[in-house]
Formats: C-alpha cells, sequence, structure tokens
C-alpha cells in the first residue's frame, strides 16, 4: 500500500509539473492530496484522523478556487494554457487558492496542527513534496500575478511564521512555523525573480529534509525528549545544530544564501524598506532556531525528565543523513556554481 501511495504521489507531482493545461495541473494536485490521506491518517490516533481531515477539507477548498480561477479565465479570454492567465480577477482567486495549498498567511492556519497530527516523515512530505506542485503553479503563472498582494501575503507569513512559532514546545509546530517564513521569503520574490523562488525552495528542501529525517532517526518530538539526546548521540545532535543555524539564516551556511540574493533582489527593485523589513522580522525565527539548537546540544539532560527513556537508539549510519546535512552546512562558497545553474 506505501508503495502505491508514494507512486500516486510522484505522479501527481509529475503531471502537474509537466501540464500546460489548467486541468491537468488540478489533476495532478488532486492525486496528491488523496495520495497523502492514508499516509497522514497511518496511525489511528484521533488527532491523526483530525489532521487528515483538516488537510482534506482545506486542500479540497483550495483547488476548487483553483479550478474556478482557470475558468473564469477561460470564459473571458478563450484560454486553458497556464501561462496565459491574463483576467485580474482569475488571477486574484487562483493566488488565494494557491496560498492555501502552501499555507501562507494568511491562510496558514491548517498547516502547524495538520504536521503536528502527522508522523514525521509524512510531515516531510507536507513540508517539501506537497508544496512543489503549488509553487511550480506560481512560478509559471507569476508574470501575470499581482506583486502587491504576494507582498503583503509575505510579510504577513514571515511576521506570523516567527511570531507564533516563539511559544511551541513541539518540534513539529515549530518546524511548520519555520516552513511558513520561508514560504513568505520565497513568495516576496516570486514576481520580480522566480527562479530565486524556485532556488529558495530546493535549498530550503535539503534543510528541511536533513532536519525531519535525523529527528526521525533520534525518535524526538518535543524539546523535553530533545534535551536528553545530546548524551546519546553527539555526533549527530552536533550536526542537527548547524542545520538548525542554517535554516534560520545565518551567514557561513547553506541557508544564507537565498536570503543573501532575495535582500540583494529586493533592493534592486526599489523596495530595501520592504527587504528590511522582512530580514527583521525573521530575527523572530532565529530565535526558535537557537532554541531548538541551544536543546539540542547545549543543555545537559535534566535528572527530573517526565518522559520515559530511551535506550535503544538505532546505531546504523544514514548516508542520507549525512548528505543532506553536509548539504545543508556547506554549500556556500560554491554560490557562484549554483548562481550559474540558476
Amino acid at each position: 500500500a506505501k508503495l502505491i501511495f508514494t507512486m500516486s504521489l510522484i505522479l501527481g507531482t509529475t503531471i502537474t509539473l509537466s501540464s500546460n493545461h489548467w486541468i491537468l495541473a488540478w489533476t495532478g494536485l488532486e492525486i496528491n492530496t488523496l495520495a497523502i490521506l492514508p499516509l497522514i491518517s497511518k496511525s489511528h490516533h484521533p488527532r491523526a484522523i483530525e489532521a487528515a481531515t483538516k488537510y482534506f477539507l482545506v486542500q479540497a477548498t483550495a483547488s476548487t478556487l483553483l479550478l474556478f480561477s482557470s475558468m473564469t479565465n477561460a470564459w473571458h479570454t478563450g484560454q486553458w494554457d497556464i501561462t496565459q492567465l491574463n483576467h485580474p480577477v482569475s488571477c486574484l482567486i487562483l493566488t488565494t487558492a494557491i496560498a492555501m495549498k502552501l499555507g501562507l498567511a494568511p491562510f496558514h492556519f491548517w498547516f502547524p496542527e495538520v504536521l503536528q497530527g502527522s508522523p514525521l516523515i509524512t510531515g516531510l512530505l507536507l513540508s517539501t513534496a506537497m508544496k512543489f506542485p503549488p509553487i511550480t503553479l506560481l512560478y509559471m503563472t507569476s508574470p501575470s500575478l499581482n506583486p502587491t498582494l504576494l507582498m503583503t501575503m509575505a510579510i504577513l507569513s514571515v511576521a506570523l511564521g516567527g511570531w507564533m512559532g516563539l511559544n511551541q514546545t513541539q518540534i513539529r509546530k515549530i518546524l511548520a512555523f519555520s516552513s511558513i517564513s520561508h514560504l513568505g521569503w520565497m513568495a516576496s520574490i516570486i514576481t520580480y525573480y522566480p527562479k530565486l523562488a524556485l532556488l529558495n525552495f530546493y535549498l530550503y528542501t535539503i534543510m528541511t529534509a536533513a532536519v525531519f529525517l535525523t529527528l526521525n532517526s533520534i525518535k524526538v518530538l518535543k524539546l523535553s525528549t530533545l534535551m536528553t539526546t545530546w548524551t546519546k548521540t553527539p555526533a549527530l545532535s552536533a550536526m542537527l545544530m548547524l542545520t538548525l543555524l542554517s535554516l534560520a539564516g545565518l551567514p557561513p551556511l547553506t541557508g544564507f544564501l537565498p536570503k543573501w540574493f532575495i535582500i540583494q533582489e529586493l533592493t534592486k527593485q526599489g523596495l530595501a524598506p520592504t527587504a528590511m523589513l522582512i530580514s527583521l522580522l525573521s530575527l523572530l525565527g532565529l530565535f526558535f532556531y537557537l532554541r531548538l539548537a541551544y536543546c539540542a546540544t547545549i543543555t545537559l539532560p535534566p535528572h527530573t525528565t517526565n518522559h520515559m527513556k530511551q535506550w535503544h537508539i538505532s546505531k546504523k549510519t544514514n548516508t542520507s543523513i549525512a548528505v543532506l546535512t553536509t548539504m545543508s552546512v556547506m554549500l556556500l562558497p560554491i554560490t557562484p556554481m549554483i548562481l550559474t545553474i540558476v
């Protein structure tokens, strides 16, 4: 069954990526939604069922809006081509639909809840693979979208993603808010330099995958359990700290690269105040990344922890974690090469 769902996810994503027609793109998104639902509700826990229901309702609403916007556009212009989205009302409805699919503020409320109810690997899929098709649709329609609306959503996302993540103790919720603020950075640049938004998404995917796989390997879901992992897997905890700081966008690490270029591009477009505002708001996110990093490495396990001790931790080496972590930390020096590819 897992193989069928995985194949359906790949099929849905491929259909959306390779489509020129709105109906095909919509079909791909629907296949994706239906394939991920069993993976979310796999554990039969009430919270998992609730997460799957919320996810289904939000994605169904977004898909309906997407179909409605493409039909409105076809009605006015006679075009079903994705790149020929010219009608202003269609553009507005499409932006709303994709913001709902991605979890951009102000349509972000479902995302932390769904991620909290899902297993870590499904959470990784929801944060990365499920966001790829909507991002590509934004990329294809970016010339005709409204820059002011997207910039407003971007600033809101970075602000709320940082601000609402401050008080969390559940790691999946923290990563959900981190995802919302990263999407804000992508939305801010998509109308001005779409390729840069895609580059940001790829690097975000690498860093998030490294964090989720590491957490899955050490079986951690809460900050209190993260505090006790340092003594068991010191090397992995140290690398987790570096990856988290990279997600925060600190200079010598990979995560600084997209933020640097986005600020540079926004300044070129005469939007220096906006760039400054987004940079200042992302400091909120830096706080909770630092808190996660602190819990992962610096705190020694306290003697009074109110959770069960994990005695058996898998000691097998995981190549994918090693590769992803290395990429999350060390890609900044090869920036010129990455730019030639983009």
